[in-house]
């Protein structure tokens, strides 16, 4: 395993990091979301991420039973917030009292004294950014977090965060986690370079376009049972699962043959090749699947070759690949 510095804080990640939305405590049995999680923790994946929205509170739970045998200082421990946790007025959003009071239940649901990473879910164009800052700076100062991010802000909302943090003495953001993905590229026009620019480093999610990366599927009318494309996820994975799309994928599978490698771990490997990214976020219902993933980590590829990959996929992302 590999790891990298979150941007230009001293804190090391693995370059692979092991996520929970959609699985544990949802989808995938609980003994089997913690042996995943084991088995992640021993292969030298040490950067945990979840959120408070996920299975409304469950998959922290899931996830702070798994980690409770492990040595609390070897682990990167990252949750979230912002959605919708409650039915009153103040169940959402990034308010002092929002934050402050979901954070107390993240910690409890994790079992832990304290979050390594508490990542503002996305802008709250409700609440001030002052007053979101300031809580976050406050909650470093009382010791409940060592470091908070964002996910899904735009490059003006980061620089802004950052901007104000710096004036004030407060803490600054140290992260963002945004989808990336070579079938989803619209944080490189200018995220990322904001992100280079400001320190922050971005721990991606759906670094394989919700599977669709791993060349599993191959008809887009019949998608295998059992699979995410099959199921209640779905619609989500509209933007991506398209024929065209998924034989552009399979015209990927011979260049992973020539690198000695899977499409996953290719897949990953193509994140991993911005220096702004610190770590890719997957998932794993299976032990299988986290072998496979923390594999990505060791791979050293020519730029050549991800070339190549960029002319084949480029032409079918289901979006403009540039856009800010």
């Amino acid at each position: 395993m590999r790891y990298r510095n979150l941007g230009r804080s001293g804190v090391k990640l693995s370059v692979v990091g092991l996520g929970s939305w959609l699985t544990y405590g949802g989808s995938v049995e609980e003994d089997m979301a913690r042996a995943c999680i084991v088995r992640a923790y021993e292969k030298g994946i040490n950067f945990f991420d979840t959120a408070n929205v996920y299975a409304r509170g469950r998959s922290e739970e899931v996830v702070g039973r798994a980690i409770a045998d492990f040595r609390r200082d070897s682990i990167v421990l990252a949750t979230k917030v912002y959605f919708t946790m409650g039915d009153g007025p103040n169940d959402r959003g990034l308010s002092r009292k929002h934050v402050s009071e979901q954070c107390n239940h993240s910690l409890r649901r994790l079992g832990v004294d304290y979050i390594d990473l508490y990542q503002c879910h996305r802008y709250d164009r409700e609440t001030p950014l002052e007053e979101t800052v300031s809580v976050m700076n406050d909650l470093v100062r009382q010791g409940k977090i060592l470091y908070w991010g964002v996910s899904e802000w735009t490059a003006d909302q980061i620089a802004a965060a950052v901007t104000l943090a710096r004036a004030r003495g407060w803490a600054e953001p140290v992260s963002n986690q945004p989808q990336y993905s070579a079938l989803w590229r619209r944080i490189e026009e200018r995220v990322l370079p904001t992100c280079g620019d400001f320190g922050l480093g971005n721990v991606v999610w759906s670094p394989l376009a919700m599977g669709i990366l791993t060349g599993k599927y191959t008809d887009a009318k019949t998608p295998p049972a059992g699979t995410r494309a099959a199921g209640a996820s779905k619609d989500m994975m509209e933007d991506y699962f398209t024929q065209p799309i998924l034989d552009a994928v399979a015209r990927c599978k011979p260049l992973a043959d020539e690198a000695g490698t899977t499409l996953t771990r290719l897949a990953l490997a193509w994140c991993l090749r911005r220096s702004e990214v610190t770590s890719v976020i997957v998932g794993a219902t299976k032990i299988e699947h986290v072998d496979d993933n923390a594999a990505a980590a060791d791979l050293d590829i020519d730029a050549s070759l991800f070339a190549r990959m960029d002319a084949i996929l480029v032409p079918v992302t289901p979006h403009e690949p540039y856009l800010a």
